[in-house]
């Protein structure tokens, strides 16, 4: 169960052949600084990167198909996992994240394919901050939390992930 005082972060996936974003975010460096990836073989499933607030894991594969989808994305949920946090598909984000709509860019992760090095897939990781604040004290002085009576709603940090259409792959 989800407490008001946990981090909430909310994970988002997008698929690159639903919603294929044409270009990374110009000139937005990420918070995480990363080299590129290990290459990576056409049909071989790889972790991107894991979200343990909410018991999420990133993985690709390269799909081979050029003219469709050349990199397939998806978000994993863990088994026994103490999430904290919620996963939310990209179908329920109004808009795609930018710097402008208060979106923050907090890592870009490129995957190069094995057999050829100029297609590169690259997944960009969002977040957006909440408001969340712990309730008042009690007359005994405690912060306490009833999960069957919430008295205010929270505002949870949001994450979301997109895949940009990988060039080179054809």
């Amino acid at each position: 169960m989800l407490r008001a005082a946990d981090t909430v972060f909310v994970v988002s996936a997008m698929l690159c052949a639903l919603a294929p974003v044409a270009h990374a975010a110009d000139g937005v460096q990420p918070e995480i600084q990363r080299e590129t990836a290990s290459p990576q073989a056409v049909g071989q499933l790889h972790t991107l990167r894991t979200i343990p607030e909410a018991c999420v894991r990133l993985q690709g594969q390269f799909t081979g198909a050029a003219a469709e989808a050349p990199y397939r994305f998806e978000a994993v949920q863990g088994g026994r996992c103490a999430q904290r946090a919620v996963y939310v598909e990209a179908s329920g984000l109004k808009q795609a994240p930018t710097t402008e709509s208060g979106w923050i860019l907090n890592d870009r992760i490129r995957v190069p394919r094995a057999d050829a090095p100029a297609c590169i897939a690259t997944i960009e990781i969002w977040r957006r901050e909440g408001n969340a604040t712990p309730p008042e004290l009690d007359p005994q002085g405690r912060s306490r939390l009833y999960l069957d009576k919430p008295k205010q709603a929270v505002a949870a940090p949001l994450f979301t992930a997109v895949v940009l259409a990988p060039k080179g792959c054809g």
